[in-house]
């Protein structure tokens, strides 16, 4: 997926035009040594700096003049040592012209052209890796601590006003990575069976990813420890009656990603107690999905998924008493800790880094500090062109059961302690997929990956 330079020129024109004043200074990442220079970690650009110059160059900084129109590339062109070493690549300039940009300027240039820019206002994101507070700080002559406090709000909300809402293009690149991500799960239910091991399949993840020109998206989870909710230990080995949780998804060389979880069972067919939970689960994700219009609160969605779960587990006995007063109690949050999604595009969690309360949320809904909640990484309504996740699950976490039953935890009344502790061993499921919010409701997007009982038993038949 390749924007042309009338996409790049107009997304710049109208962040420089959303900021109204001063210089835009937006940093791409540098290279991440894992034990020494040498050795770098795969290069992954600043999703920001990205979606504005669609340059995969480590060390390039994008300078934006609001009051002039101006655009100009901070960089150094690639070395004849590192075409040795590395091979040859596009040059710098060749990079630029793809984007729409003219002037390219050696990147120590760019200390001088600020000291004679005497702007009111330098924008600038929050930093997020200690290379871009260093080099802020040596750039605006501002002490390391106090680079983060400087931060633009007004570059943030201009950013994600314009990077919420995704093109028909950004929804091909979407569409593409999920494209990748149904191989890599698929292929992960055709080969899970007792005996296999955690690191094996997730090799296979990896593999998969690889062979379609890819990477994976972020640090895969791969675990019958599926109530760990971010469990990256792959040391299992699988047994009959176990439940696998896969939550992992592509990266693109375009930078979009997916992101989309499964749970299976590990002997091939799930046991009434899998099925009945599971089939809870999958009841919160359609009631979710049922909601997604543009104008409602993701919040109150979230809310009626915690409901539908409610209503399952009391169904099962493993709850009592009004779902909605659970909700409003919060009790379901021992069994479901998180959030119900979060938008995603060139991040898998999309400009988390530029702050929550700037992307999730805004004026009319702020996040709250309540366990469960403080967990929801989107609040605010609806819009159309939103891409969202919708991941409900329902996790039996002994530890945090422990914790709620040793403690009389306030909401012990709306639950059955004694049934949910023959439910210890169990493991967690949880269910996502990704929807863009249109006028007509929430479409899935990318083709369906198995999901339903029978579909997840059939394709681990096959």
């Amino acid at each position: 997926m390749e924007f042309n330079t009338t996409t790049y020129n107009a997304r710049r024109g109208e962040l420089m035009k959303k900021v109204g004043r001063g210089i835009i200074l937006l940093p791409g990442n540098g290279e991440s040594p894992r034990n020494f220079e040498g050795n770098p970690y795969f290069f992954t650009q600043d999703s920001t700096f990205l979606y504005y110059t669609g340059i995969q160059m480590p060390d390039v900084v994008l300078v934006l003049d609001c009051d002039s129109g101006e655009t100009i590339l901070f960089g150094n062109e690639v070395t004849l040592d590192h075409k040795i070493w590395m091979g040859d690549t596009d040059s710098l300039v060749d990079m630029g012209q793809k984007s729409g940009i003219s002037k390219i300027v050696a990147l120590d240039r760019l200390p001088k052209y600020l000291a004679q820019h005497s702007s009111p206002k330098v924008h600038y994101p929050p930093p997020y890796r200690a290379e871009h507070l260093l080099l802020l700080s040596t750039l605006l002559g501002v002490d390391v601590n106090g680079v983060p406090s400087g931060m633009s709000p007004e570059l943030v909300h201009a950013i994600v006003s314009q990077r919420e809402i995704k093109s028909s293009d950004e929804v091909d690149g979407l569409e593409e990575a999920l494209g990748t991500t149904k191989k890599m799960h698929e292929n992960v239910m055709r080969q899970a069976a007792p005996g296999k091991t955690e690191t094996y399949l997730m090799g296979l993840v990896e593999q998969t990813a690889l062979s379609k020109g890819a990477r994976t998206a972020y640090s895969p989870i791969v675990s019958v420890r599926g109530e760990i909710l971010h469990n990256f230990n792959y040391g299992n080995t699988l047994r009959e009656g176990q439940l696998l949780l896969g939550d992992f998804g592509a990266l693109m060389p375009s930078g979009y990603t997916g992101d989309i979880t499964r749970t299976i069972p590990t002997s091939g067919t799930f046991s009434t107690q899998q099925k009945e939970v599971y089939q809870i689960v999958l009841n919160a994700q359609e009631r979710a999905v049922q909601m997604l219009q543009p104008g409602t609160l993701f919040k109150a969605v979230h809310l009626a998924a915690c409901t539908e779960i409610v209503e399952g587990l009391t169904n099962l006995g493993l709850m009592r008493g009004n779902a909605e007063a659970a909700v409003e109690a919060g009790a379901h949050t021992l069994f479901y800790p998180h959030g119900l999604g979060h938008m995603i595009g060139l991040d898998v969690h999309d400009m988390e880094n530029l702050g929550e309360e700037y992307v999730g949320y805004d004026t009319t809904v702020k996040k709250s500090k309540e366990f469960g909640l403080k967990s929801l990484r989107l609040g605010k309504s609806l819009k159309q062109g939103f891409v969202v996740t919708i991941e409900p699950g329902i996790y039996f976490i002994p530890e945090l059961f422990h914790h709620w039953k040793s403690t009389n935890h306030p909401c012990s009344e709306f639950l059955n302690y004694d049934k949910i502790s023959s439910y210890l061993d169990f493991g967690g499921i949880r269910i996502e997929d990704e929807y863009l919010v249109h006028e007509d409701g929430g479409r899935l997007l990318g083709a369906p990956i198995p999901k339903q009982v029978q579909e997840v038993e059939d394709i681990m038949s096959s």
